[in-house]
Formats: C-alpha cells, sequence, structure tokens
C-alpha cells in the first residue's frame, strides 16, 4: 500500500460539505424524500472526518489496478447521477415510429422532462439506468424485489394538445420473444383466439351485433382466452413476460382528451365535450395515390417522404400525407393521376376488442374519459369500455360481469364506480398509422412520464452523412414550435 497522508481539513472542504448537505435535505424537503437524510453524515465524513477509506484504491501500489480502479469509481459516480437526473428531471428519447410525422420525425432525439407533470417516484427503484426494460441478451435490467405505489413530486396536469411520452398501457404483458415484443399482447390473443374457434365452430360464430352486451363480453372472454392459451403454447413465442407500470415500454402521442371530457371523432375531426378541437398543422392521413410515373427525388425531399413511406406506397397504394402536400401533389399533374383519402376503416381491432360498438379510427365514441373523484354508472353497455382501467390500472381484479349482464366486484352488485386516478385520450398525428388510443383505450396518470421539450439531434436514417443525414434545421428546436 502507499503511504497516503491525511490532508487538514480546509475552508474548501467545509464549504463542500455544506453545499452536499444542504443539497441533500433540499432533495428530502422537495421530493418528500426523507431517506435522503440518511446521507448526511456520509456527506459529512466524505470531506471533513473522513473516516471511511472513500478513495482506498489510491493507495494500491499496483498503477494498472489503480488506473481501472479509477475509472470504475468515475463510471459508477456516473451511472448515479444519471440514475438520479433521469428519475427526478431529465430524460433523452428517440422518437421510433412514425405515429407522430410531420411533428416529430422518425430519429428524433428529445430532452424529456419530468418537472412538467412532476416526476414519478420510481415504482421499481432496483433497475439498470439507461436501460428501460431488457439488457442485451434479453435479460431484465430491473428487479421487483422492491415495489413502491404510486407517488408524483408536486404533479401537474397535462395539458390539452401536449406531446407527451409515457409508459404503454398495453404493455403490461409482452410476448417473451424478443422478435415479437412490439405486438399489442391483448390484440394478439383476441386475433389469435378469435381465428382458433372460428376453425373449430365453423359458420356458427354470430355477429356481435346481435349479441346483448354480456353474451359479447363473454365471446371476447372466450377469445382472449384461447388465444394466450396458444401463446403460451406455441415455442415461437417463448411464454409471456409482465411489467410494470415504469419498465413497460414508453410511447409518445399527443394528449387530445382530458380527465372528465366526453371524446367524440366524427369524419377524422375530434370533439371535446361536443367542440372541435383544431388539427395540428402536420396532421396526416392516409391518401391512394395512382401515379403516372414515380415520384421525383425532388419531390419526395420536398414533400419529405421517407422510405418506408415510398414502399407502403408501392406495396398498398397508400401514403400518409398532410394537408399540403395533398395540395402539392394535386398540382403535379403530369406526375399524379389521381389522390383520394383512404376511407376505409376496420372494426375489430378498435378498443374495447369484442367491444361490437362499430366504431373505427374515424368515428369513434362518444367515450367519456375518467376522472379522479368521479363517480360512473356502470352498466352491461359500458362495461367494456371501464373494464381495463377499474380492473388493471386500479387494482380491482375481482370486478366480474355475469351472464345475466349483472356487474359485481366480488361477491357484491357493482352498479357505480368512483375512479381513483385521471385518465387521458392518447393519439398520434400520423392518424391512419399511429397505435393509440383507439386501439388500446385511456392512459393513467401513473404512466405519464414527461413532456419533451427540445430536439437536441435529429437523424435521417434515409440520407447519407454527406447528404442531409444530420437535420441541421431541427437542432436545439422547442418541441412546443413544432405542431
Amino acid at each position: 500500500m502507499k503511504d497516503l497522508t491525511r490532508k487538514p481539513t480546509t475552508w474548501a472542504d467545509w464549504l463542500k460539505a455544506i453545499a452536499a448537505i444542504a443539497a441533500l435535505t433540499a432533495f428530502a424537503v422537495w421530493a418528500s424524500a426523507w431517506w435522503a437524510l440518511l446521507l448526511i453524515p456520509f456527506a459529512f465524513d466524505l470531506y471533513i472526518t473522513r473516516r471511511i477509506r472513500w478513495s482506498w484504491w489510491k493507495e494500491l501500489e499496483n498503477p494498472v489496478t489503480r488506473f481501472i480502479m479509477s475509472w470504475v469509481d468515475a463510471i459508477v459516480f456516473a451511472l448515479v447521477a444519471v440514475y438520479f437526473i433521469n428519475i427526478y428531471f431529465f430524460q433523452n428519447y428517440t422518437i421510433p415510429s412514425s405515429s407522430l410525422e410531420k411533428s416529430l420525425l422518425v430519429g428524433d432525439y428529445l430532452f424529456v422532462s419530468k418537472m412538467t407533470y412532476g416526476p414519478r417516484v420510481p415504482q421499481t427503484p432496483l433497475h439498470l439506468p439507461l436501460v428501460q426494460h431488457t439488457l442485451p441478451g434479453g435479460a431484465k435490467s430491473y428487479s421487483e424485489l422492491i415495489k413502491r405505489p404510486y407517488k408524483r413530486v408536486h404533479p401537474h396536469p397535462v395539458a390539452q394538445g401536449d406531446i407527451v411520452v409515457f409508459n404503454y398501457p398495453s404493455g403490461d404483458t409482452v410476448v417473451a420473444n424478443p422478435r415479437l415484443q412490439a405486438m399489442d399482447y391483448y390484440a394478439l390473443c383476441h386475433a389469435y383466439g378469435q381465428q382458433l374457434v372460428a376453425q373449430q365452430t365453423p359458420g356458427t360464430l354470430p355477429a356481435p351485433e346481435n349479441l346483448t352486451p354480456a353474451q359479447r363480453h363473454k365471446l371476447a372472454q372466450i377469445y382472449h382466452n384461447a388465444g394466450r392459451d396458444y401463446i403460451l403454447r406455441e415455442p415461437e413465442f417463448e411464454g409471456i413476460i409482465a411489467r410494470p407500470v415504469d419498465r413497460r415500454e414508453n410511447y409518445v402521442k399527443r394528449c387530445v382528451g382530458l380527465p372528465g371530457q366526453t371524446l367524440q371523432i366524427k369524419e377524422r375531426i375530434i370533439y371535446t365535450d361536443g367542440v372541435e378541437q383544431p388539427e395540428p398543422t402536420n396532421v396526416q392521413y392516409n391518401y391512394r395515390l395512382r401515379l403516372r410515373q414515380s415520384l421525383p427525388e425532388a419531390v419526395t425531399r420536398e414533400l419529405r417522404l421517407s422510405d418506408d413511406d415510398l414502399v407502403t406506397l408501392h406495396q398498398t397504394g397508400l401514403i400518409p400525407l398532410t394537408q399540403a402536400a395533398v395540395q402539392r401533389l394535386q398540382q403535379l399533374t403530369d406526375i399524379v393521376e389521381s389522390i383520394e383519402l383512404d376511407t376505409l376503416a376496420s372494426t375489430d381491432d378498435i378498443y374495447p376488442l369484442g367491444g361490437g360498438t362499430g366504431w373505427t379510427r374515424d368515428n369513434y365514441g362518444p367515450v367519456w374519459i375518467p376522472q379522479r373523484g368521479a363517480t360512473l354508472q356502470l352498466t352491461p353497455d359500458n362495461y367494456a369500455i371501464y373494464e381495463r382501467p377499474i380492473r388493471i390500472y386500479e387494482g380491482h381484479a375481482d370486478l366480474h360481469m355475469l351472464d345475466d349482464g349483472t356487474i359485481m366486484m366480488g361477491d357484491s352488485i357493482c352498479s357505480e364506480y368512483t375512479f381513483t386516478m385521471d385518465y387521458y385520450w392518447m393519439m398520434g398525428d400520423n392518424r391512419h398509422n399511429s397505435a393509440d388510443s383507439r386501439y388500446w383505450g385511456f392512459v393513467p396518470e401513473d404512466h405519464v412520464v414527461g413532456k419533451p421539450i427540445m430536439v437536441w439531434l435529429s437523424i435521417d436514417k434515409d440520407r447519407s452523412w454527406f447528404d442531409g443525414r444530420l437535420r441541421l434545421s431541427r437542432l436545439f428546436r422547442w418541441v412546443d414550435n413544432m405542431h
């Protein structure tokens, strides 16, 4: 061991100690995290008493070991700092899909503010920073040895029109196979179950519109159970995984409906409480485009059409476009033969699955968005819509409906329910290419992560580094200015 003489305490050490203790105390008061006060004696010892050999590795004789340990010390400190910054202040987020095009683009890197809506106290505090749920190789990046109830520090409500990062509500269960984890587990169960039941009883499945709400609910349960059993049985899925709220996949969408509002979509236009909501400037819909010749590269660049958009056009004849892009293409009569809005829409994949509502992505609702403290009259007609929020998000797993339509919670009749959380309705600006609340329902307040505030980097995967790969015009732009 090297002989390191303990340095005398200086006024600078006292200033550092006072600053550290003040910071810990301020954090404990701000976050109501009184456990932070337990760190004060260690901070005092680090700078003043020095009873603990915090830098023991500096006394080692081997210079290689000292060098390695210096890096380990720096990395551990950085990880701890990042852990607390990510939880309470800011987090980096990358736009992975086109659901918010052309407001936020695939390849945008965002600073997400945790302070805007109030940071959540970690519900699974034992997790590695910088990894949401899975380590390279497939192992979990978190432990559920310690679980905490939902709590938010100095909460603030989400505002209508905000772009919000949140944990994917349907991500509470995923298929274990990493290649299939991006698929909605509940939609998979419903689709596979429907196919299996149809094969087992060909020609005997009743039309949902001919069933009572209780019968529709029972049939949806049969589909779900059959699909779940199939997924658990088939090796390709590798089983299923349940994830806690704060370890679910992060999504980013625009909040278009607030707690207590009644939302309806009529011919693609959103209404809340009967009032038409203005569309974002960059809202997109799918159009059926017929061309006389291929679109010149100059046009695709002008309209910011991605390679994925062009592949979709080639395969299906459909392409997502803003209104400005439609008007521009209509001018190119030598290239464009015709362009018309895609109005085809399915009812099978819409929330609630198997609800028999007849709603589509373009004509949905009306649906009331649950609000904390508000009481809802539960009926067989609305049970399918509110069953998941009550059973899953609010923890009443004993809620169920009998064959005669009677709604029960445990052994008691449940004719009304008072919600304990606020809920939001989230949708993408790329309206025909967004997996959002129309497909998986409400976003509970405990799933809200934060608000993107700035694009600090933007990479266009379709371009080379010498041909516009770095989108300079988007660097350090405020997200609120990208509507």
